[in-house]
């Protein structure tokens, strides 16, 4: 049996790592390694974040006294900086691989947070050409965005956009065009912009809107009336009601 110390060791007991899992520092390697792929010079531009604001403190120092206060002030100052535009760098990098590939749109608005909520998978989807239109909804209503060539996307937002409208008749939705071209918004500026969305719905209101959109996605999940039946005329079999 084992005893009242032996049970409290085996609490406290620390648990196994997962080998499978990444640790902090291979994550920031990771980090540092993509953004320096896409931008060499991040590093140095980092590094010089670092001992610019050393230097502030440096000056600081001499000017109004206390030296190593100002220059650990200056470091822990240089180390947010060089942090934060190391978030830039990667930011800009992954976009950078994300370009052209089906379903970067998507990633990129499922970033969006602050009361927006996107679905889970495309709304629309043209199998031909790959086209697709995402949805996200919050206190400003509903956002489409399309993601293909502007010509091509543009018609089956319009769809999606009238075919919500009749759902949601008194909801703003609005519509946005996802890529590089002309008219388009990149990547790069798809969060900016859904924050920028004024919102003019409460919570009730996003809540009432979801419950609705969730009815009009399970209508559109249906399978299509084949083509050459008309629902309206088809009449039953009689004999085979009748067992003949």
């Amino acid at each position: 049996m084992s005893t009242d110390s032996e049970k409290r060791r085996g609490l406290f007991k620390r648990r196994p790592k997962d080998p499978n899992k990444t640790g902090r520092l291979a994550q920031m390697k990771q980090v540092v390694q993509l953004a320096r792929r896409h931008n060499p010079a991040s590093v140095w531009l980092m590094a010089a974040a670092i001992v610019g604001c050393i230097g502030l403190g440096v000056i600081a120092g001499f000017v109004f006294g206390a030296m190593w206060l100002w220059v650990i002030f200056g470091l822990l100052l240089g180390v947010f900086l060089a942090l934060f535009m190391l978030g830039r760098f990667a930011e800009t990098a992954a976009f950078e691989e994300m370009r052209g590939q089906p379903g970067s749109i998507g990633a990129v608005l499922n970033t969006a947070r602050r009361g927006w909520l996107m679905d889970e998978q495309p709304i629309a989807v043209d199998p031909r050409t790959r086209d697709l239109v995402y949805r996200s909804t919050g206190k400003g209503g509903v956002i489409l965005f399309s993601e293909g060539p502007k010509n091509r996307s543009a018609k089956m937002l319009a769809k999606e956009k009238k075919r919500h409208e009749r759902v949601l008749p008194n909801v703003p939705i609005h519509t946005f065009q996802g890529g590089e071209g002309d008219e388009q918004i990149p990547m790069s500026r798809i969060v900016k912009t859904v924050h920028q969305v004024p919102r003019p719905l409460n919570k009730a209101e996003v809540l009432a809107v979801r419950k609705r959109l969730t009815a009009l996605g399970s209508m559109t999940t249906r399978p299509p009336i084949p083509k050459g039946i008309d629902p309206m005329r088809a009449r039953p079999d009689r004999k085979a009601l009748r067992g003949r």
